[in-house]
């Protein structure tokens, strides 16, 4: 997948620090910048660190000072990554996706959110921006944001999922168009949509169903930090990504329907014009042979002398062609 990034960066893009919270454990917190998040102690509370995981800054940071395993930092700045949860001690190493809806982006190049969740420290990097960041970041600043790690988590996936709902009911209603549309008529610019909607639904399901799985893995390892209500809440995000990944599924299978359709469409066409052209070539055959033979320019043709000559072949012409017709028909042909 190709990442779009921006063309111009704001300051903490280029310093690599997106943004920081000391989390007070009431759905607020406290902004802070480099300084602040080098000097914090696991004492002072529940940090959140976002970055910017192209920027040298933030990778420095998570390599050099971060104190996560060396093993854990290489797959969080891996180039490519799918969704999975994997335990490291007791932190998880989190890698999620969510429909791109930036400006210009197309949906189906899912944005991937990497995270390293410890109780006291949540390390975030993303390349490129993320709804459901920002929506966090919103209620952080209103005072209504998560309270620990595993409400954190909770949130992140159930932002990330929900905003799959509008993509994909927008898969529907363009197949619920296109089922009608083939039926009047099937044309190029159908083909096109079809296509571009049966590429997005193989997409998000790629995506979505890897997900479903890394959610649902986490009632097996569970860390110690994730209540019992965090983890209900999670199975139940687990319980929609399995309907999206469900609706998909059947949105694939509706698109190859439709595909058919759009094949049976443009066969039965050119069967049809196939079947005109092959009634108008046999019924002029005869005549064509006729008129042929008289057409050749040797002596003994008959009725070079009749003035009436010409309208008598053409009458000959008529009348074969009206019997090669009636005989068709009785045959069945036509």
């Amino acid at each position: 997948m190709t990442v779009e990034h921006d063309i111009e960066k704001t300051p903490a893009e280029i310093d690599g620090l997106l943004c920081a919270y000391l989390l007070d454990g009431e759905g607020g917190g406290k902004a802070l910048d480099w300084t602040g998040v080098r000097a914090w102690k696991p004492s002072d509370g529940l940090l959140w660190v976002h970055l910017d995981r192209m920027a040298k800054p933030a990778r420095d940071w998570l390599l050099k000072e971060s104190g996560i395993a060396k093993v854990v930092d290489e797959s969080l700045l891996a180039d490519e990554t799918r969704p999975r949860i994997l335990t490291e001690k007791d932190a998880l190493v989190v890698f999620l996706r969510g429909v791109n809806l930036n400006p210009g982006a197309n949906p189906e190049d899912m944005v991937d959110v990497r995270c390293h969740i410890e109780a006291n420290r949540i390390v975030t990097l993303r390349d490129a921006r993320l709804m459901a960041i920002k929506d966090l970041r919103e209620a952080i600043d209103r005072g209504a944001g998560p309270k620990t790690s595993g409400e954190f988590l909770v949130r992140m996936a159930d932002r990330l999922i929900d905003r799959m709902s509008s993509v994909i009911t927008e898969i529907d209603e363009v197949l619920d168009d296109l089922e009608h549309s083939v039926q009047q008529m099937a044309s190029a610019e159908l083909r096109n949509r079809l296509r571009r909607t049966r590429q997005i639904s193989i997409m998000l399901r790629r995506y979505l169903a890897p997900q479903r799985d890394a959610v649902l893995r986490l009632q097996v390892e569970r860390p110690t930090w994730l209540s019992d209500l965090d983890s209900a809440m999670l199975r139940e995000v687990a319980d929609r990504t399995t309907r999206y990944v469900e609706d998909l599924e059947a949105a694939r299978e509706r698109a190859a329907a439709v595909q058919e359709e759009f094949n049976y469409q443009i066969s039965e066409r050119m069967n049809r014009t196939m079947y005109a052209l092959t009634v108008v070539a046999a019924i002029l055959l005869p005549p064509s042979l006729v008129a042929g033979l008289f057409g050749i320019n040797v002596g003994g043709m008959p009725g070079i002398d009749n003035n009436a000559a010409f309208w008598i072949v053409v009458a000959a012409v008529a009348v074969l062609a009206v019997v090669e017709y009636i005989c068709l028909r009785k045959l069945r042909w036509i």
